[in-house]
């Protein structure tokens, strides 16, 4: 195979009139405007230069030549780096994020490489040794469905995949993927939801692959520049990171490998509200590289793709047995499973010792005097959860709270007196000690820590799926049961409370498979309005909004106005939302737009 060496090739000097992106994240003025680029300033496509805009010293980025030239051409004064911040293909995708997302292209490029730092851009940079040919030992993925066309499609650069690992194959996996490609002369971008702890698939790859890996995650604000003008320079043909590195400039791009694809964290919650699986796919398409969406539970979006799905032949799943719920999360059977496990991890979703329920001064139910949020009691302290104020009664003020008690600390208290070894609720995710543990953890406690080889994985109170707000909200528990029970591999066991053994997420559990679960999701959501793969938005502006967004025949749109303020809720169809974003930059422009938020949480 070939391999790849050098820096990228110098980019095009430009002059003349040229379209200029104002760096200004305001959708009314997300238009390009025409300047007069000088040939000394060596600027180009991507350069961030300086000029007047409305009688202010500005910035903004060279978008390239353009023949839409005005009546009177103001220059472009200087430039304020010498760093190119994307290329044309970079550009092609950023115009395609903000079509999608409805955010200014401003916004867009402000996120594709992290803030800059200029002293770092002064300091020299090494020349790119040739980077010598990778063979990858894919023998995993050869024993999997799909697998060895997997393989191939990396090799030429093409398709995109679900891949639903077994337990103990994760990292192998992203290994073995990145192995491949690197194999084809090509470069790899592998994305993760979290970076604290360093999840084990990044650890694996660096491993594996050293030198050639950039870890693009976490830092301070100079380290993250500095990774990123190295990954610029051609220093790495690896890049592991975060939700931004799906954006990293690598050379000749040949894989985009997205791990635990369905976690929340691939989706930004703040302008340009991008899913790094859809940037993902919209990358490869430009860049002729093969997606990788990998997860034990891939999310409903995913699979509503129809994409081929990379799986072991054979079952290769914990044994997962539902129980019913005893009182707390002490099932009989829960409790004698602990006494015999050495080393264990208990899924309590629900953190504290307990929820205040009532005020025993007033007999008002309990609520926040600050916000008028839930109060829970924590390490011996009532809090609000919402903005942690101390516990008072929201009628009274209050503090003798009657406390409802259950929670992971209430969980950690009974299990000590059961176990025969040391139990803890870390501060820190983390596996239990080899030296036999059991651990205590919620939500925040379930990442990517490797293959956990524990004798017992409980899943508490597992109706409380149901209960979880908003549409995505028993898919994330699903997701998250998942992970934790994939720690039970290679020859442990698993238990979950529940009562109702035929529930869809629980038989996905017990199964090791989400298929029918998807189905009921793509009905769940559906009756609801918001059917899986339709693009929501929020929209705040005037009152004049409800007519105009009936124009756009959205699937659903419900409404609320509030004097002179209304706000919008809506799903479209895919095909819709250019025009629907043209509609709203419009009238943003005539002051009846607030703001569009993308994907919001419901």
């Amino acid at each position: 195979m070939s391999t790849r060496s050098g820096a990228p090739a110098a980019p095009e000097v430009l002059a003349g009139p040229v379209a200029i992106c104002v760096d200004r994240p305001i959708l009314a003025l997300d238009r390009p405007f025409t300047y007069d680029l000088p040939r000394e300033l060596h600027a180009g496509v991507g350069s961030l230069v300086r000029f007047r805009f409305h009688g202010r010293l500005t910035k903004g980025w060279v978008l390239g030549a353009t023949t839409d030239v005005p009546a009177r051409m103001l220059p472009v004064l200087g430039a304020v780096s010498t760093v190119r911040s994307f290329d044309e293909d970079g550009l092609s995708l950023a115009r395609w994020v903000s079509e999608r997302y409805v955010a200014p292209l401003a916004t867009v490029l402000g996120a594709m490489a992290p803030p800059r730092v200029a002293g770092e851009e002064d300091a020299p940079v090494s020349v790119p040794a040739p980077f010598g040919t990778v063979v990858s030992a894919s023998e995993r993925l050869s024993s999997y469905d799909r697998g060895r066309e997997l393989l191939a499609a990396i090799d030429r650069g093409s398709g995109a995949f679900l891949v639903r690992p077994a337990p103990e194959d994760e990292q192998v996996v992203a290994v073995e993927a990145v192995g491949a490609c690197l194999a084809s002369g090509r470069g790899a971008i592998v994305v993760l939801p979290e970076a604290a702890p360093l999840p084990a698939t990044a650890v694996a790859l660096r491993d594996a692959f050293g030198e050639r890996v950039c870890v693009f995650a976490g830092g301070d604000r100079r380290r993250r520049y500095r990774n990123w003008l190295d990954l610029h320079a051609g220093l790495f043909d690896v890049v592991v990171g975060t939700r931004p590195a799906v954006f990293a400039p690598v050379t000749d791009l040949g894989l985009l490998f997205v791990s635990r694809e369905s976690h929340p964290a691939h989706h930004e919650d703040r302008a340009p509200y991008y899913h790094v699986r859809d940037v993902a796919l919209r990358r490869a398409r430009l860049h002729g590289a093969t997606v990788v969406l990998e997860a034990f539970c891939p999310s409903s979006e995913a699979a509503a793709l129809g994409l081929p799905i990379a799986a072991p032949r054979e079952r290769r799943w914990p044994k997962v047995e539902v129980v019913r719920p005893g009182t707390e999360g002490r099932a009989p059977r829960l409790v004698a499973a602990l006494r015999e496990a050495r080393r264990a991890f208990v899924y309590a979703p629900v953190p504290g010792a307990g929820v205040a329920q009532v005020c025993r001064s007033c007999g008002a139910p309990a609520a926040c005097a600050s916000c008028g949020g839930l109060l829970r009691l924590e390490e011996g302290v009532i809090r609000c959860v919402v903005c942690e104020a101390p516990g008072r009664c929201a009628v009274c003020g209050g503090t003798d709270l009657g406390i409802r008690r259950g929670g992971a600390e209430r969980v950690e208290a009974w299990v000590g007196r059961v176990a025969t070894v040391p139990v803890a609720r870390p501060r820190q995710p983390r596996l239990p000690e080899r030296t036999g543990e059991i651990v205590i953890g919620g939500a925040e406690d379930v990442r990517d820590l490797g293959v956990g080889d524990l004798d017992l994985v409980a899943v508490l109170d597992a109706d409380a799926a149901e209960r979880r707000p908003g549409l995505a909200g028993p898919e994330r528990a699903l997701s998250i049961w998942m992970e934790a029970v994939a720690w039970a591999r290679p020859s442990g066991h698993a238990i979950v409370q529940s009562s109702n053994a035929s529930d869809p997420a629980v038989q996905a559990l017990v199964r090791g498979n989400p298929d029918r679960f998807w189905v009921r999701e793509r009905e769940r959501r559906a009756a609801a309005g918001f059917p899986v793969g339709a693009c929501v938005f929020r929209v705040v502006g005037a009152p004049a909004l409800e007519g105009v967004l009936a124009e756009h025949a959205p699937l659903t749109a419900l409404i609320t106005t509030l004097g002179e303020r209304t706000v919008c809720l809506l799903a479209l169809e895919p095909g819709r939302v250019p025009a629907f974003g043209r509609a709203m930059r419009d009238l943003a422009g005539r002051g009846v737009v607030e703001r569009v938020e993308a994907e919001p949480h419901l």
